[in-house]
């Protein structure tokens, strides 16, 4: 007569042996939740295989093989991640100064053409043929342009502009009280 065991029943292994593997998984990875996790994963990933796995001699040994070899596969996970970020630091740059600041705003008073014209031409450094072709309009234009932006931008930084430190007018010059005298 040949007695059959019977295999343990998913519900009596995983409430013997949940705690006991958290505290193995806890000593290797020195979180109690991510140590709850992984485990809590293993019996996750065992039970829609229990009708087989209940039939190996160690049922439990399998359960904390997938325990550990996740705890290794997020452990591998966020060393990478540590080091992609490592690398991807970003530099800390100072905020615009007030030169930087003073030209944005003078550009900003400038029409959208003219803008695009210079930014295209001081700052990505296209040549003029390449700025016409960029905005769909002649060479000639673009000339037209790049000289109506300096020369406003001439006077919006111009030694005589109060706005600019260090300029010369005084306020009391734009006085509307101010006399002239011939």
């Amino acid at each position: 007569m040949v007695v059959e065991v019977a295999a343990p029943g998913f519900d009596e292994v995983y409430r013997h042996h949940f705690q006991p593997l958290v505290v193995q998984l806890y000593a290797f990875v020195g979180d109690m939740s991510e140590a709850q996790d992984l485990v809590q994963e293993a019996f996750s990933r065992a039970w829609p295989r229990w009708h087989r796995i209940a039939h190996y001699d160690d049922p439990v040994a399998w359960v904390r093989r997938v325990a550990w070899n996740a705890a290794a596969s997020r452990w591998r996970r966020l060393r990478v991640a540590r080091l992609f970020s490592q690398r991807q630091r970003l530099e800390v740059v100072d905020g615009p100064g007030p030169d930087r600041v003073a030209l944005t705003n003078a550009l900003a008073t400038l029409p959208a053409d003219h803008r695009r014209a210079v930014v295209l031409f001081y700052l990505a450094e296209l040549t003029i043929n390449e700025i016409a072709e960029d905005c769909g309009v002649a060479p000639g234009t673009v000339k037209s342009w790049l000289h109506r932006a300096r020369t406003a931008l001439a006077a919006h930084f111009s030694d005589d502009d109060p706005a600019r430190p260090g300029g010369s007018r005084s306020v009391a010059a734009d006085s509307p009280t101010r006399r002239t005298v011939d």
